[in-house]
């Protein structure tokens, strides 16, 4: 057997040993390979006879990953993308994107304001497939084969590309019996004379303003009645009554329009939250990635503001 033809086969057992691992056992990944139990299992043990390691431990009703099966697979997973990418950068930019790409959105970002994006990016390009997945942490590319992430606040990782798709505006918001308990020469040290919500983990007992008019910062220091790290949960509880809160503005745009809930100290606001498009560091990106890129860039601003909200 020649050199190459050894390394096109390890090729080929990687991808089996990966399918083996997504689809839970050798039964499914046959099904899915359009091949026998048996050439599946033959393929494991010549991967493992070819690295000198056990992947996995197998009986009759489990299979887990060895320590050494859990390294390979990481690794397995970022070679096989990255030939990926490759073949895809050679077809060349114009290609047709195609496959399946895989992201990570925020929850509340992820069920509404993402959503008119990738429409839009699934029209355009009709051989791809997405699977849209909402998380609030912060994923592990290659070990869950995530090809990007939509992340909001600082990104900290030196070890991927973080292309910054817009700033959420945020507003101090109440319902108008509430703001009612408040002067009419509002200031922002009057603010913690009413209950609050607190949004895990932009803030929790600390308000921090900053003026429109001079950018003078003002800190107020609050007491929450109740503490969450959804979006959605603080605006329905803010509409409630149970407290003032923090909120992105795209969020309480239609409770303001409709008067359920009152803009507070208008003219001053909290810091923006950035959002970032977060992916792997690589040499070669496919196509379906470098397009879903141009799409969300193109769309996000308007997203996140009140008056690019869809519906």
């Amino acid at each position: 057997m020649t050199k190459s033809a050894t390394s096109a086969d390890r090729f080929e057992l990687m991808e089996t040993f990966v399918r083996i691992v997504e689809a839970g056992n050798l039964s499914a990944a046959a099904a899915q390979l359009g091949t026998t139990q048996p050439t599946i299992s033959r393929r494991l043990q010549a991967l493992e006879r070819s690295l000198g390691v056990r992947l996995l431990r197998r009986s009759t009703h489990s299979m887990t990953l060895t320590e050494d099966g859990a390294r390979c697979l990481e690794r397995a997973r970022e070679l096989l993308a990255q030939w990926h990418a490759f073949e895809a950068d050679l077809r060349g930019a114009g290609d047709e994107p195609e496959g399946t790409l895989r992201v990570i959105a925020p929850h509340a970002f992820g069920q509404q304001q993402l959503v008119a994006p990738l429409a839009e990016y699934l029209a355009r390009f009709p051989r791809v497939n997405v699977e849209w997945l909402l998380h609030d942490r912060r994923p592990d590319f290659i070990a869950e084969g995530i090809d990007c992430a939509i992340q909001v606040g600082q990104v900290d990782d030196q070890g991927v590309v973080a292309v910054k798709l817009a700033e959420v505006p945020r507003i101090v918001v109440a319902t108008p019996a509430l703001a009612a308990r408040l002067p009419a020469a509002l200031r922002p040290e009057h603010l913690a004379d009413i209950p609050w919500l607190a949004l895990r983990p932009y803030y929790r007992t600390e308000l921090a303003l900053t003026s429109l008019d001079d950018g003078r910062e003002a800190r107020v220091a609050v007491v929450p009645r109740m503490s969450t790290d959804s979006l959605y949960a603080l605006r329905t509880a803010a509409v409630s009554g149970v407290g003032a809160a923090i909120a992105s503005a795209w969020l309480v745009a239609d409770d303001i329009a409709q008067g359920r809930l009152v803009h507070l100290a208008p003219r001053w606001r909290a810091a923006p939250l950035p959002v970032y498009l977060v992916y792997p560091q690589a040499r070669f990106h496919p196509a379906r990635l470098r397009r879903f890129l141009e799409v969300i860039r193109a769309s996000a601003a308007r997203a996140f503001t009140p008056q690019g909200r869809a519906g």
